[in-house]
């Protein structure tokens, strides 16, 4: 295959990677780019073999680079907004001990799960220790 197919494919990969940005596609525009490379130079090799070469760099630079690339770019951390613990919220129904049910704090009726060892009774305060996306654990106060 000529070297400006490889190039194009991992061009197209690249663009396919802005768009999903979850650091999985570019690295088999890594394998194109290096087999496009090579072949670019002159190194002659049958189809099977810069098949395999795409393969084996993709796999090698998604397994031991993405890791590196996923810390560097801190997406493996989760983001917070704003920090909700330690807040004091309102039953608004009884809620057993590692139960879920609602709570009121804010202004707002939020998802919670009674993370305490004691019965959340309604109208009891509770404090919130963790959130877990839009579920707020709480205990207690």
């Amino acid at each position: 295959m000529s070297w400006w197919i490889w190039v194009l494919i991992a061009f197209a990969l690249l663009g396919l990677e802005l768009f999903s940005a979850t650091l999985h596609i570019g690295f088999f525009a890594v394998g194109a780019l290096v087999v496009g490379l090579l072949v670019a130079f002159g190194v002659e090799m049958p189809l099977w073999m810069q098949l395999l070469i795409f393969t084996a760099v993709s796999v090698f630079s998604f397994i031991f680079l993405r890791p590196i690339a996923v810390r560097k770019l801190k997406l493996d951390q989760k983001k917070v907004v704003d920090s909700l613990v330690g807040q004091t919220a309102m039953a608004s129904q009884e809620i057993a001990p590692q139960g879920l049910g609602r709570a009121d704090m804010r202004g707002t009726t939020w998802s919670v799960r009674n993370v305490g060892e004691t019965v959340l009774n309604q109208g009891q305060r509770c404090a919130v220790v963790e959130v877990d996306g839009l579920v707020l654990h709480v205990r207690a106060s």
